[in-house]
């Protein structure tokens, strides 16, 4: 034991995966995170964990600090990043971590067991695997509102599962942001998150993922599903309201603009949209037939303020 203590003092053990946790102001969710990090099957040895306080407010320094102290066999450790916003706070993560592998998780989820194994395996045996993502299982602090449907709890919960298996992501999709893993030399290849994306604060205009994985498309580089990669992400009820829905499908019109500008698109994603209308209609038509009215008022609700969001300068 005496070995095995001074080894890990010494840092003569290579750390496989760097799991990055970018938090503000969500010091109660975030303990549920780093406590299934502990849980994990993995060797603790295998990884270590950068939790980036991005401008927290609240106690999140205090309880970081001592749960760290509190698992100090655990590869722990927080950094501070001053300038506000999500890819700030994970670019800052990427460059104080040391794994390989690099893997991003959010500061309102929990993982299962086997998530840091799961993605180690990943790019251990999968040699064209440059990234990754797992499954993604809405876990509702309250009651899941009668009006969300598959289509309105994507925006939310960003929920998939595509099997039992590892295999390439289905076209069209991607993995989610807070459950994505990638090669450390892929991101010296392809770049960091775009800080112009990206929620800053209570700002919701993300974005950055699908920038991130465009770049990989474009260079066709192969991301893959990963099925033991589970997350649960944790849905508060304040994400249920009316006014969070609204601004949150807004901002991911707004986002949606911002990258095909820069991609040169916007034409494209323009037409599209009226594509999307036109499916949204029927299926709204189809939940007013089967008197599901809620479902089709909040389908109709978030095609709308998409549409906003796109037509934003």
């Amino acid at each position: 034991m005496l070995f095995i203590y001074l080894h890990y003092q010494n840092r003569d053990f290579m750390i496989r995966l760097s799991v990055i946790i970018s938090t503000y102001n969500r010091s109660a969710l975030l303990m549920q995170t780093l406590q299934s990090l502990v849980e994990q099957n993995a060797s603790r040895y295998d990884w270590e964990c950068v939790v980036v306080n991005n401008n927290s407010t609240d106690d999140t320094a205090e309880r970081v600090e001592q749960f760290i102290a509190e698992h100090a066999g655990f590869n722990f450790k927080m950094v501070n990043e001053l300038n506000q916003g999500l890819s700030y706070a994970r670019n800052r993560g990427i460059r104080e971590s040391e794994g390989e592998y690099i893997a991003i998780l959010d500061d309102d989820e929990r993982i299962a067991p086997d998530f840091v194994d799961a993605y180690i395996e990943l790019f251990d045996k999968v040699e064209d695997a440059v990234a990754g993502g797992g499954p993604i299982v809405a876990e509702y602090m309250t009651e899941k509102p009668s009006w969300m449907s598959p289509y309105t709890e994507r925006p939310i919960a960003n929920t998939m599962y595509f099997g039992d298996e590892i295999k390439p992501f289905p076209k069209g999709r991607i993995p989610g942001g807070g459950n994505m893993a990638i090669r450390r030399n892929a991101i010296r290849r392809y770049g960091v998150f775009d800080t112009s994306l990206g929620y800053v604060g209570e700002d919701l205009v993300g974005g950055e993922e699908s920038d991130l994985f465009e770049r990989l498309e474009i260079a066709g580089a192969k991301y893959y599903y990963v099925p033991k990669a589970v997350m649960y992400h944790i849905v508060p009820e304040s994400k249920l309201t009316k006014e969070y829905f609204e601004r949150l499908c807004f901002n991911i019109g707004v986002s949606q603009r911002r990258r095909a500008r820069y991609f040169r698109r916007e034409r494209k994603v323009l037409l599209m949209e009226k594509v999307k209308w036109c499916a949204t209609l029927l299926i709204a038509a189809f939940y007013t037939l089967t008197f599901r009215l809620p479902k089709a008022r909040y389908l109709i609700l978030m095609r709308q303020c998409i549409s906003r969001g796109l037509k934003h300068k």
